[in-house]
């Protein structure tokens, strides 16, 4: 009898730790990043100009450097070195804003939010990929309450306006900066929201309706409410080693969620409210406290139920070996 059971926990667990891929037509089912020079991917943006393509860049230690990752392959098809922004330190996220800019977030603090002031880089997508030397203007970047680590920015779709979301272990904060970046002197930040995560990054869907925020180890959608953040629920975010980056794909139906390490993977899952057709515009259907049946999609739930299974399975296959020693 030992072999049915290990056999149907063994199924269980494998059917439990599947996951199911968008269509491979849509160029945003997932890939993993092939280029050696890429190790620690700390943010991850959908292109708006090619379809399929994702921008992404190393932590720190790498230089003033952005790279353009096809999907379909997962090799690098342009690497952008940056002019006019001096040395980066801590490069940690990146959005695509409206008239297809190019905003990059040296917004990290590795000495635990001491550096009076961070930097945001802007840049035109470049219409032709390939590698380049592109200028970019810097802004210095405060925040109205001192400074703070920060790895999540977001980039409004319609408006431009750029937000933060500070990196705090139980919890921070969305802060909103000037309606317009200048150039020219500091660019003050103040708290506008709070976000209940150790965020490591966050995405604002193509629309400007919703935010994913993600962390290590889990990740909230919010309506974004007009900045006045409403929480709808749990995301499925997918177990990774160091889960650095989110983004939405460029139809706004998918999240993509990267990690860092070499060879790091990119997974794909459903986004907030794109069930109902694919097309992103749908909210989905709420429950009767309000969350979104998306909490935990792509099966989630059905993987964690299955899990559960296996394990009560094991555990009764282990009680029938004890029993049997026994008599």
């Amino acid at each position: 009898m030992r072999r049915p059971f290990a056999l149907l926990a063994a199924t269980v667990l494998t059917g439990a730790l599947a996951v199911p891929a968008a269509s491979a037509a849509d160029g945003n089912e997932g890939f993993t990043v092939k280029d050696p020079r890429i190790t620690e991917s700390s943010g991850l943006a959908a292109s708006r100009l090619h379809p399929g393509v994702y921008w992404t860049h190393n932590d720190s230690d790498d230089g003033p450097y952005l790279y353009a990752v096809d999907s379909a392959s997962g090799e690098t098809v342009a690497r952008l070195t940056l002019t006019g922004v001096g040395t980066p330190r801590d490069v940690e996220a990146i959005s695509v804003g409206p008239g297809n800019r190019i905003l990059v977030g040296d917004i990290g603090d590795n000495l635990g939010g001491t550096w009076p002031y961070v930097w945001i880089y802007e840049l035109p997508e470049p219409r032709e990929l390939g590698d380049a030397t592109v200028r970019a203007t810097q802004y210095v970047v405060k925040y109205s309450d001192g400074p703070r680590d920060a790895e999540a920015m977001v980039v409004h779709p319609k408006t431009g306006r750029v937000y933060l979301i500070d990196k705090k272990e139980d919890g921070g904060h969305l802060y909103e900066g000037p309606e317009k970046l200048s150039a020219s002197g500091d660019n003050v930040f103040r708290p506008l929201a709070p976000v209940e995560l150790w965020a490591t990054d966050a995405a604002l869907s193509p629309d400007g309706e919703d935010l994913a925020v993600r962390g290590y180890f889990g990740g909230i959608h919010y309506a974004w409410n007009g900045g006045k953040l409403r929480r709808e629920g749990r995301l499925s975010v997918p177990l990774q080693g160091q889960g650095e980056s989110v983004t939405f794909s460029a139809d706004g139906t998918r999240l993509l969620y990267g990690t860092e390490g070499a060879e790091s993977p990119v997974e794909s899952r459903e986004a907030p409210g794109a069930g109902g057709g694919g097309g992103g515009g749908g909210k989905g259907a709420r429950t009767e406290d309000g969350k979104s049946t998306a909490d935990g999609g792509d099966g989630a739930t059905v993987r964690i139920g299955a899990v559960t299974l296996a394990v009560a399975v094991a555990a009764l296959f282990g009680l029938g070996r004890l029993r049997r020693r026994r008599r």
